[in-house]
């Protein structure tokens, strides 16, 4: 009997679930990109993100400029610099002063003798609506190295320190959101395990267009629960102060998309029409079957 009650109190209904005011509230960036990450438009609470894309092709600069625009707005934002130093910084915030504003937490910068298991999660108690991890790997690396863990272990652990927080788990109540930039391989295929791919909210993608010539660049979601998949997003960075998109070229090319699709539709309704005139259509040759014969 035991078994049974605590069995049933493992199981939920969502239509019973009573969730708390303001969770499915967006955290806007005021950029094109708010409307490729949720249909709320903007990065959602309590969510997962796995950053991915070619070596140099503006991981770190587009995802911080993502919450330093987010900051603008409100939001409360963190970044833990896991591969860069604070003199790496100095030219990105010579290039985007606004980055300068953001708190960040350096791990390699953790004293001999301290846990950067109680480190970090002091910092993340303090509550966020936003923390920019730049590499995921990197911060588990520290964690499985100064806790002697496997990689298995430490992965575990950050994904569950990450779904506490999702769940409002620190000081402040903040339903956090993590955007986790991820190492990819050579063939720029993700790098980590199905795991750790299926328990997020969405996989974002930067990528060149053409890695022989670097001058294009797009940003794709190809996992999104919340938004859009397949959408490409192209972006400059040349321009000081600002990540600028390119929303002309996104207009034309969704309104390009919508032409050929309404193209298809066409297409198959004549299809229709013509085999329904020539007794070509499933229904009328299934009725007719029987008297149908071919002469030799």
């Amino acid at each position: 009997m035991a078994k049974v009650k605590k069995l049933n109190s493992r199981l939920k209904q969502i239509s019973n679930v009573k969730y708390e005011k303001g969770l499915f509230e967006a955290h806007k960036t005021n950029t094109p990109l708010d409307g490729l990450f949720s249909m709320d438009g903007g990065v959602p609470k309590a969510t997962n993100w796995m950053v991915v894309g070619d070596p140099g092709v503006g991981k770190s600069t587009v995802t911080l400029d993502i919450i330093a625009n987010a900051k603008k707005t409100g939001s409360k934002v963190l970044f833990i610099s896991a591969e860069m130093n604070q003199v790496d910084l100095y030219l990105y915030v010579k290039r985007y002063p606004k980055f300068g504003e953001l708190d960040i937490f350096f791990p390699q910068e953790i004293e001999d003798g301290e846990c950067p298991k109680q480190v970090l999660e002091e910092i993340l108690s303090e509550g966020y609506d936003i923390v920019l991890i730049d590499s995921f790997v990197e911060l588990q690396e520290t964690i499985r190295e100064s806790g002697r863990m496997t990689r298995n272990s430490s992965e575990k652990y950050l994904l569950d320190l990450m779904y506490r927080h999702n769940l409002g788990g620190n000081d402040t109540k903040c339903f956090t959101s993590f955007l986790n930039i991820q190492q990819v391989n050579k063939g720029g295929t993700f790098v980590g395990s199905n795991k750790l791919k299926h328990m997020t909210t969405g996989m974002m993608e930067i990528r060149f267009v053409d890695e022989r010539n670097q001058d294009e660049r797009f940003v794709t979601f190809t996992k999104n629960r919340r938004g859009h998949v397949g959408k490409q997003m192209y972006f400059d960075l040349t321009a000081s102060g600002n990540v600028t998109y390119d929303t002309e070229r996104f207009k034309k090319s969704e309104s390009l998309k919508q032409l050929k699709k309404a193209e298809k539709e066409k297409i198959k309704k004549s299809g229709v029409k013509f085999d329904v005139l020539f007794g070509l259509d499933k229904d009328s040759t299934q009725e007719g079957s029987d008297k149908i014969t071919i002469k030799k």
